[in-house]
């Protein structure tokens, strides 16, 4: 099975009051690269996680975005300490008597005192997750979110695939093609070089067969293909071998597909045929739009 590189998923979880969110995409790239982006308190899984992506690609660049918020029922509110407010009023009560002193403690003087407020630590609301917990749960989500890449890589895998074993086909047809032209190229040669002697020869030569003969033969050599045509059907049931393969095969397509290239580039050198031009420059059109699409192939 063939994976495009180019790919999308993502996961959402809850878990101590908080929401996280994952996102991983894809794109082409020679090699694997990993970049992870997370919050600064989970540095420390970023090797672990990584080495779980790299469980799913083999190749190409993967980009992962790791959020996390507090949930609305987790966000820290106002906690007032009534304990502490009956403790100052008291205390302000009493210094008012026993020293005369005019003056009341307004809401405003109250509140900016120490120990008014509450934190929902100090009160319990709050519990945050054992730090090794959050390790687990990071790896199931990221889990979740490449399984979703790898549904859409595999997707569109198969629709590359496709599309590569159709000009495959198509190649293999123009293959064909020329495999029934090249004998007749000689025969054509040796028609038109004895028809063109007989044009100019006005009996002030002698035609020598022996001369003719040798003429051929040094133009069958030079424009004999049947090498290249054989290597190019090796390397068509490669490629459709690979195509079937379940490992990361662009690159080795892509090798066969350059070798592919330098046949038809040495048959055209050969080729002293205008049909067989012509079926060389729609393969050249056909494996190159086959690297296009090999691009992106894992």
């Amino acid at each position: 099975m063939s994976f495009s590189m180019t790919g999308y998923g993502q996961s959402a979880l809850h878990f101590g009051g908080y929401k996280v969110e994952i996102e991983v995409k894809s794109v082409n790239h020679r090699y694997c690269e990993v970049v992870i982006r997370l919050p600064r308190e989970w540095t420390r899984f970023e090797d672990p996680l990584r080495r779980t992506v790299q469980r799913f690609v083999k190749r190409g660049r993967i980009d992962v975005f790791i959020n996390k918020e507090a949930e609305e029922n987790n966000a820290p509110s106002v906690l007032l300490n009534h304990k502490a407010v009956n403790t100052y009023m008291e205390a302000a009560r009493e210094v008012s008597e026993r020293h005369g002193l005019n003056g009341e403690l307004t809401v405003r003087d109250l509140l900016s005192l120490p120990g008014v407020f509450l934190s929902p630590e100090e009160v319990g609301t709050v519990q945050e997750p054992d730090p090794e917990e959050w390790g687990r749960v990071l790896e199931e989500g990221l889990v979740r979110a490449m399984e979703g890449l790898t549904l859409m890589r595999s997707s569109e895998g198969s629709f590359l695939a496709r599309d590569v074993e159709q000009r495959l086909n198509r190649l293999e047809k123009l293959h064909g093609e020329m495999v029934q032209l090249a004998p007749s190229v000689v025969e054509e040669y040796r028609n038109k070089l004895r028809q063109r002697l007989s044009e100019l020869n006005d009996g002030s030569f002698a035609f020598d067969e022996h001369k003719f003969g040798m003429e051929i033969a040094i133009f069958a050599d030079r424009c004999n293909i049947d090498e290249e045509l054989i290597r190019l059907h090796s390397h068509f049931e490669q490629c459709k071998g690979l195509l079937r393969a379940d490992e990361p095969v662009g690159r080795k397509l892509d090798f066969l597909i350059q070798e592919m290239n330098r046949e038809v580039n040495t048959i055209g050198s050969k080729a002293n045929h205008l049909t067989l031009v012509n079926r060389v420059v729609e393969m050249k059109a056909e494996l190159e739009k086959i690297r296009e699409q090999l691009a992106n192939i894992e």
